[in-house]
């Protein structure tokens, strides 16, 4: 049971602490937690009942594992305050999108145990899907402690990194993408007659049912769907219209546009190269 020291006190931050510590993994006075909005800290500190400071070197110094959890535009400056007191102990762990390990490393030093994790706002309710690679000084131990954290707010899988921009636009943006879908099918019931809360209860019941029979019968999507478009009914007038608005098209390139976008964060925070000493 180590200490978790988050910098950056958000939403996000806040349920993995909150999933951290109703697991078992970690206790609340094992916790601490920095970020320079008062309303975050607070916010935090009563989710979940552990110590918060505006200071991230005062998390640094209390912590042994380190969840770097700002916006990409201010990794490089955390890091740069970090850096001084970053030791062999310490591991961090970042879910900011785009952000490369090399970046990471580069950012502290190259012997930095470091690891990428993407997870995503279903955590609040347990059922994140992550993403994560470990940086070279990584240990498979604290491989295993990534994997442990995160699977206490819903699935992770390992990956090469090269990967990872893919998961932050599939798993990463994709809930936003979903909740459009729950709304425009919440609007269509809507439209038939439905009131709006029954319409929006149903479409949400049937997008989680939908997915919990993917992952729980493990058949291809298309199979289940052919399973529900029966010849000449309803179904099919339905997969046809959609066909024809091409959304299935839509989908795949959201995607892969905001997987472009993570790349292009990535890029756009590559930190410049550490002074060099004289011999």
């Amino acid at each position: 049971m180590q200490t978790l020291g988050f910098l950056g006190a958000g939403k996000m931050a806040s349920a993995l602490a909150r999933g951290f510590v109703a697991a078992g993994l970690t206790e609340p006075d094992r916790v601490v937690a920095s970020d320079p909005v008062e309303a975050a800290r607070e916010l935090f500190q009563k989710s979940v009942g552990c110590r918060t400071t505006d200071n991230n070197r005062k998390v640094l110094e209390k912590s042994d594992v380190l969840i770097l959890a700002v916006k990409p535009n201010l990794v490089l400056s955390v890091l740069e305050e970090i850096r001084p007191d970053f030791h062999s102990r310490h591991l961090l762990i970042s879910i900011a999108a785009g952000i490369s390990l090399r970046t990471l490393e580069a950012g502290l030093n190259k012997e930095s145990r470091v690891v990428r994790v993407m997870p995503n706002t279903p955590a609040l309710v347990g059922a994140s899907a992550t993403g994560f690679a470990a940086g070279a000084a990584a240990t498979s131990q604290d491989a295993a402690l990534v994997r442990n954290l995160f699977s206490s707010v819903g699935t992770v899988v390992q990956l090469e990194e090269k990967l990872l921009d893919a998961v932050t636009g599939l798993s990463g943006s994709g809930p936003a993408f979903v909740y459009m879908i729950i709304e425009a099918m919440s609007d269509g019931g809507v439209a038939e007659g439905l009131p709006r809360d029954v319409a929006t209860q149903l479409a949400a019941q049937t997008v989680w049912g939908s997915a919990k029979m993917v992952l729980e019968t493990r058949l291809h999507p298309a199979v289940l769907k052919d399973m529900v478009a029966s010849p000449g009914g309803t179904t099919i007038e339905g997969i046809h219209e959609l066909e024809k608005g091409n959304v299935r098209s839509s989908l795949i390139n959201a995607v892969r546009i905001a997987a472009e976008k993570s790349r292009q964060l990535g890029a756009q925070a590559i930190p410049p190269p550490l002074p060099q000493t004289e011999s």
